[in-house]
C-alpha cells in the first residue's frame, strides 16, 4: 500500500504559503539528481549514450510519448531490457531521487500491471483497450509492431516492465535547462529541470489491469485516484452535485497524447463553492499526481495549487455510485489556472483500464520555467 506517512507530509505541505524546503536544500537536491544522472550516463557504452541523449530543443522527441505500447508507438532512449543489471540499478537510483517514495511505488505498480497484462491479457485480449480520440490511433508513420516479437505470453513484445524507456533532452546540469523522460505503456513522465526547480508536466499515468493480484495481494496502481475522487463527489450536497456532474458523457482524455497546446474551458463545480473539508479532500486528490515528485518539488507545486483553489473547478461525468476499493467507471477533471487533471476509464473495461493526464497548460515541458 502507498505510504500513509508520505501522504501526511504532502497534505501538511499544502497548508504552507511557501515550500517546505529552503532554496539551499532544493539546490542540494538538484545536485544529487544531476550526479545520479551523470552516473547513469557514465554506465552506458557510447552507442547507448548516443541513443539516450537528445538536444534540449528536439521537440519531436519531447512529444514522443503515448498511452500505446512501445511496440505500437516507438519511444526514444533505451529500455530496461537493453540495460545491464548495473545500468538498471543506476537508472532506478536516479528515479528514486527525482521521485518521492509514493511516486516510485506508483511507477513500479504501473510496470507490474504491464507484466500481468503480458502474462494474462484482458477479457478482450491483449489488443483491448485502445481508446479513441486523443489517446487513440497511433500517429502517422508510427503504427505496426516493434520489438523482436514472439516473447512468451499473450502480450508478446508489446507489454512488460522491461519495455520502459529513459531519455534525456539536454545534458544534466545544475544551471542549464534539461529534461528527463521515463515511460512506456501507460506511463510518460516528462520532467524538466532548470536550476533548483523541476516541472513534471505533461505526465500520463494509466493501468491495465487497474486491479490485479500479486503475491496474494490486490494491487491498484491508481487506487487513490479512484477512491479519493469517489469520496469527494459523494460528499457533495444535491446543489453541488448538480453543478459538478456534467450533462454529457466524456468518453476519453480531452488533453491526452498529441493534444499539446489545446485549450478547454473550465466547467462543473467551482471549488470556492466547496466547504473546507471538501477543499481538503480535493487537495489530497491532487497530491496523487503532484506528490509523484520529490518532496521539494511536490511541496512547491501544492502550495501553488492551494493558492489558486478559488479559481479551480471540479467536473464529473458518469456514475457517482460505488465504494472505496473498487475502481470507478466515471470520468473526472480538475482544472485551474495552472492545472488540468483528467481521469478517464477506457471503454473496453472501464473499471480495469484507466488513463489519466496531469498538465500545466502554462508550463508544460517547463516552457515558462526555461524562459525565466
Amino acid at each position: 500500500m502507498r505510504s500513509m506517512r508520505r501522504l501526511f507530509v504532502i497534505t501538511a505541505a499544502v497548508g504552507l504559503a511557501l515550500p517546505l524546503l529552503s532554496i539551499a536544500q532544493q539546490s542540494a537536491s538538484t545536485g544529487r539528481i544531476v550526479s545520479a544522472a551523470d552516473a547513469f550516463l557514465a554506465s552506458l557504452d557510447d552507442g547507448q549514450r548516443k541513443s539516450v541523449l537528445y538536444d534540449f530543443n528536439d521537440n519531436e522527441q519531447r512529444a514522443r510519448w503515448s498511452n500505446f505500447p512501445t511496440g505500437v508507438v516507438p519511444r526514444g532512449g533505451i529500455n530496461f531490457r537493453q540495460m545491464s543489471a548495473a545500468q538498471q540499478e543506476a537508472a532506478m537510483k536516479l528515479l528514486g531521487i527525482v521521485l518521492s517514495p509514493m511516486g516510485m511505488e506508483k511507477v513500479e505498480q504501473i510496470r507490474q500491471a504491464d507484466d500481468d497484462f503480458r502474462a494474462n491479457g484482458s477479457k478482450r485480449g491483449p489488443g483491448g483497450g485502445r481508446g479513441r480520440g486523443p489517446g487513440g490511433p497511433p500517429p502517422d508513420g508510427q503504427g505496426g509492431r516493434g520489438g523482436r516479437g514472439g516473447r512468451g505470453g499473450p502480450g508478446g513484445d508489446l507489454f512488460g516492465s522491461d519495455l520502459y524507456y529513459i531519455s534525456f533532452l539536454g545534458k544534466p546540469s545544475t544551471t542549464a535547462p534539461w529534461m528527463l523522460q521515463f515511460g512506456g505503456h501507460h506511463l510518460a513522465l516528462n520532467i524538466t529541470f532548470a536550476g533548483s526547480k523541476g516541472v513534471m508536466t505533461p505526465t500520463l499515468t494509466g493501468a491495465q489491469p487497474a486491479a490485479f493480484q500479486l503475491n496474494g495481494k490486490t494491487v491498484r496502481p491508481l487506487g487513490g485516484e479512484s477512491d479519493k475522487a469517489l469520496a469527494l463527489v459523494q460528499s457533495l450536497d444535491e446543489k453541488q452535485r448538480k453543478q459538478a456532474v456534467l450533462s454529457y458523457t466524456v468518453g476519453d482524455l480531452v488533453l491526452g497524447p498529441g493534444q499539446d497546446g489545446k485549450k478547454i474551458s473550465p466547467e462543473g463545480l467551482k471549488v470556492s463553492e466547496m466547504n473546507g473539508r471538501q477543499q481538503g479532500m480535493l487537495l489530497d486528490l491532487i497530491a496523487e499526481w503532484a506528490g509523484i515528485m520529490n518532496e521539494g518539488a511536490a511541496s512547491a507545486r501544492m502550495a501553488e495549487l492551494k493558492a489558486e483553489l478559488s479559481q479551480t473547478w471540479f467536473a464529473w461525468s458518469g456514475p457517482t455510485e460505488g465504494a472505496a476499493g473498487s475502481n470507478i467507471t466515471a470520468y473526472y477533471r480538475i482544472q485551474g489556472p495552472h492545472l488540468v487533471i483528467e481521469y478517464a476509464p477506457q471503454n473496453d473495461e472501464p473499471s480495469n483500464h484507466v488513463h489519466t493526464m496531469y498538465r500545466d497548460p502554462t508550463n508544460d515541458y517547463g516552457r515558462a520555467l526555461t524562459m525565466q
